[in-house]
């Protein structure tokens, strides 16, 4: 979808969608539309969508209205997204191909303006390379989006969004392929073509690389695949002096279970356990293009597990790159033993001041958060409430977890200095107790469990079934607030 910017003498579509506020119709709405907006029982409430047909120029033309609610109302962009997605919802295979969005007299800032044609881009995503026979009907028709009144500063802002609403694309883009066509390599040469001529800076480690610098763990991991795994690391540098912060992702591009093989219904699924390390390279996409003033570097652990003669078994134990040792309990749980090498890698690589990591973890988030939050689990106060905040500011929610002793002894091995599980509760905690071992002292870290919200099974205000590019926006808001300020 592409959005047009256009001044109001500008001659308008077939389309033309308003937003209105919960009063209801603007006081010079024509009276018949105002019946039928009345008998329909559209009051401008959030989330209500209303359509009128109307004679123009001996022609017919479309009005849609979209409700925002309650203008002091708590969750105000969030609502806004809201009408911005329905509107597209609703019209991206209308047979139209062209709607206009009119913010003439909405009272809406810049900001609030484009969070509505943000939201209007997210929810056209769709990926249909594979998909051969859609009829006419089921192919998406609307191309243009041209926007009216737009408040001003709206073109500016929209300049930023457009840089966010790539980065969520290409992490859908990412999540969505299936693992014969996103495997580690594969993820590394489109992360290259997608950052090409951006100014990030690309590190890539493979086999050699990774086994002459100990990495047991994460190759352990590897060993039973034959594709073979990778480290990719990407900077952005666009301010020096501090030290970066580092994001990190889970990249298991498919995961069998290995030995500990998962049951079939659903494994298809798994080709989107690489969701964290899909949201590291959207991030640093959205960041290179909208030109961040921030040292951010991106790290990307790449495998696939699966379950072949070279596995490696339950019970085996193998040495981390910090030296510390893990009994494999179960082959499973083999995010956190990528995750921990890379974790060590980035440390003693660049020195980052924060880590964030992202991971599709554990089940166990998802029992307790469903499809609603990702989970966070942090050693630093200061830095849990700024990505909390971060989340509550950019709809990408969190909800933190507890870390302690108590936890923490649960994955002693008697045998190794860990497990790589603990008992059956608290299974989202002792994986974080796990990765928290490979985090040095005075680092500020911040684990999130993203296992229930990169994939759904509904569609979403920006979103449809599928992919959700969680943790760019998150991510991006985090460096926005924080590191650029």
């Amino acid at each position: 979808m592409i959005i047009q910017f256009a001044t109001v003498d500008t001659a308008r579509p077939r389309l033309v969608a308003s937003l209105v506020a919960q009063d209801g119709l603007p006081a010079d709405a024509d009276l018949l539309v105002r019946e039928a907006a009345a008998a329909a029982r559209f009051t401008g409430k959030a989330g209500q969508l209303f359509e009128a047909m109307v004679p123009a120029g001996g022609a017919v033309a479309r009005l849609a209205f979209a409700g925002i609610g309650d203008p002091g109302a708590a969750g105000r962009i969030a609502t806004l997204e809201r009408a911005g997605g329905n509107l597209t919802a609703k019209y991206l295979t209308s047979g139209e191909t062209e709607l206009a969005i009119d913010f003439t007299g909405s009272a809406l800032s810049a900001e609030e303006a484009a969070a509505v044609l943000l939201a209007a881009r997210l929810r056209a995503w769709r990926h249909d390379v594979y998909r051969t026979k859609l009829s006419d009907e089921q192919k998406p028709s609307l191309a243009t989006i041209t926007v009216f009144g737009a408040p001003e500063g709206t073109e500016a802002v929209w300049e930023t969004e457009v840089a966010i609403a790539e980065g969520v694309e290409f992490t859908r883009e990412l999540v969505t392929e299936p693992a014969n066509v996103i495997y580690p390599e594969s993820f590394v040469e489109r992360c290259k073509a997608r950052l090409e001529g951006t100014g990030v800076e690309i590190v890539v480690l493979g086999l050699a690389e990774m086994t002459a610098l100990g990495m047991g763990a994460l190759l352990g991991v590897a060993q039973g695949s034959v594709r073979e795994p990778k480290i990719l690391a990407m900077r952005w540098k666009g301010k020096a002096g501090a030290r970066p912060t580092a994001f990190v992702g889970k990249g298991v591009t498919f995961d069998t279970g290995g030995i500990s093989i998962k049951p079939a219904a659903g494994m298809e699924d798994m080709k989107w356990d690489m969701g964290g390390a899909g949201a590291v390279a959207g991030t640093m996409l959205a960041l290179a293009k909208r030109k961040a003033q921030a040292d951010v570097i991106g790290v990307c652990g790449l495998v696939e597990n699966m379950p072949d003669g070279a596995a490696q078994r339950p019970g085996d134990v193998v040495t981390t790159m910090s030296g510390q040792t893990v009994e494999v309990i179960n082959t499973d749980a083999e995010g956190r033993l990528v995750l921990c090498d890379a974790l060590t890698w980035v440390q003693k690589e660049y020195s980052p001041a924060t880590i964030v990591d992202l991971a599709t973890l554990t089940g166990a988030i998802i029992v307790s958060l469903g499809h609603e939050h990702a989970g966070m689990f942090c050693n630093d106060d200061l830095l849990a409430g700024q990505l909390d905040a971060a989340g509550k500011a950019s709809g990408d929610a969190l909800w933190r977890f507890p870390l302690g002793p108590a936890y923490d002894k649960l994955i002693d091995s008697p045998i190794a200095d860990m497990k790589n599980v603990g008992p059956r509760y608290g299974g989202s905690i002792t994986a974080a107790q796990f990765l928290q071992r490979y985090v040095d002292k005075g680092v500020a870290w911040a684990h999130l469990d993203i296992a229930g919200t990169v994939w759904v099974d509904k569609a979403g205000a920006t979103h449809e079934k599928g992919a959700t590019g969680f943790g760019v926006r998150l991510l991006d808001r985090y460096v926005r607030d924080v590191l650029e300020s």
